[in-house]
């Protein structure tokens, strides 16, 4: 197996979401396992499809197939069907969600400062010498 492609395990649970099965309405996929491969490829290592190695084919006909399968949603049903449950996002109490000050009600409202700040100053009446 290389470093970038899928294992025995991983290809049995992706393989029931392919399109271009045996059997299945529609074209049948030459080897949709080296098709999967060849997308992994390209994604992990982020190479252009014109620079997938020979190995898996004519980067066109890939290229294609992978825009294929996007509009079937094939790859949001594998990206569904091998994600394990993760709950930990639902789960919400006080030491992951602060309240804003305002939330805590009103306090009462104090004087505003006048232009150089002085609230008492302002409002004191003024002698004369």
């Amino acid at each position: 197996m290389r470093r970038h492609e899928l294992s025995d395990q991983e290809w049995h649970l992706i393989e029931p979401h392919t399109l271009g099965q045996p059997g299945t309405s529609g074209g049948t996929g030459r080897d949709n396992r080296l098709f999967v491969n060849a997308v992994f490829y390209r994604t992990r290592t982020g190479i252009a499809w014109r620079d997938l190695p020979a190995r898996f084919g004519n980067w066109n006909t890939i290229a294609r197939r992978f825009r294929r399968w996007a509009l079937a949603g094939v790859w949001e049903a594998l990206f569904l069907a091998v994600q394990e449950p993760d709950y930990a996002w639902v789960l919400v109490d006080s030491t992951t969600v602060k309240a804003h000050k305002a939330a805590a009600g009103q306090k009462k409202a104090r004087p505003a400062p006048n232009a150089s700040g002085a609230v008492a100053a302002a409002s004191a009446p003024k002698s004369t010498p």
